[in-house]
């Protein structure tokens, strides 16, 4: 970890904080900064001082709002460094922090998860680690998101109108969005959505250059357009078994054809969650990784809003939910459109 750290921090100042001290003296001390966190695990995949800046992530203040993160994970096993990043993302997510897209460099204790890139870099596969390193740490520091005069949102959920509760707080929300916010929303339930089958890179590849997919359907005639002209999505999120749905989980697996040749760093990702009973945080962490993580879609600080309700009509009744509902609004419309002097 220490001479990835090095060849990270090249040429640029840094601060580096080791100890939960500083922390413990100014809470705050990080709001609106830079950060890399650097997490290195062992073999067990447990380290005793990233626990204690998880325990203060989670402490419930806003402790890194407008910070802009990045994330290097560490381990001596072929385990435990995605979870440790989807865990450390939503922590910090909750506490104000943004991530950029594709905000993860990890390092297995084989490495193999860099044999493409070490032959795309001409480099072995530490050689490639430290580049990526770099260049994330690169990323942090240059990347800045920009808001829009008026923004495009793509709303995509795949729930009953008459019984989602998700749906429910999702018309709340919309009715305090910013004019700007120019919405589309798509009904995954309204048409067969085939999920990926895992087609061979080359022809993934030939369908992704051509902005189309080997399965066709609503995907490439109404999603892929729909994905392409969206500032920003939103995903309406029910709790099934403690996972995002069928259909949204086929959405996010056919992005991929898209995803070969369209990068999504200038597209923010939000979220409403609602879960029965609880799990919600598993769905959040869910998106982070699948969307911020592998898609590098930028992760706003606070990106999902999260509910427990259960019979239909429960989460509007929840002590609190305007309140909710119109903080999530207003940081939307604060991501999303550009503050002007008569705003």
């Amino acid at each position: 970890m220490d001479e990835v750290l090095r060849a990270a921090l090249d040429g640029i100042a840094a601060e580096i904080v080791e100890d939960m001290e500083i922390l413990e003296q100014d809470p705050f001390k990080y709001r609106g900064r830079r950060l890399l966190f650097a997490v290195p695990l062992g073999r067990n995949g447990i380290n005793r001082g990233y626990y204690e800046v998880l325990a203060w992530l989670r402490g419930g203040d806003q402790v890194l709002a407008g910070a802009t993160a990045g994330m290097i994970i560490d381990a001596e096993s072929e385990f435990y460094t995605k979870a440790t990043a989807r865990e450390l993302a939503v922590a910090a997510n909750r506490a104000g922090c943004a991530f950029v897209g594709r905000p993860l460099v990890e390092g297995t204790a084989s490495l193999d998860n860099y044999l493409i890139q070490a032959a795309n870099m001409n480099t072995d596969r530490f050689g490639a680690y430290k580049k990526s390193a770099a260049i994330l740490a690169h990323q942090i520091l240059e990347e800045t998101w920009q808001p829009k005069e008026e923004s495009h949102l793509l709303v995509l959920h795949a729930s009953n109108h008459r019984t989602s509760n998700t749906l429910a707080i999702w018309q709340k929300v919309k009715e305090r969005l910013d004019d700007r916010i120019r919405i589309q929303e798509i009904n995954l339930r309204n048409g067969t959505l085939v999920d990926c089958s895992g087609c061979p890179y080359q022809m993934c590849l030939h369908f992704g250059e051509q902005g189309k997919c080997f399965y066709g359907g609503a995907m490439v005639e109404n999603i892929y357009p729909a994905v392409k002209w969206a500032d920003a999505i939103l995903l309406l999120c029910p709790n099934y078994n403690d996972a995002l749905s069928a259909n949204m989980t086929a959405f996010i697996n056919r992005l991929t054809a898209l995803f070969r040749t369209t990068r999504f760093y200038d597209k923010a990702l939000f979220g409403i969650i609602v879960s029965g009973y609880s799990g919600s945080d598993l769905l959040a962490g869910q998106l982070v990784t699948a969307l911020n993580m592998n898609k590098t879609f930028y992760l706003p600080g606070n990106f999902c809003m999260m509910e427990t309700a259960n019979n239909a009509g429960a989460a509007m009744k929840l002590p609190g939910i305007e309140n909710r509902i119109k903080e999530f609004s207003e940081k939307m419309t604060h991501i999303l459109i550009k503050e002007t002097q008569n705003s």
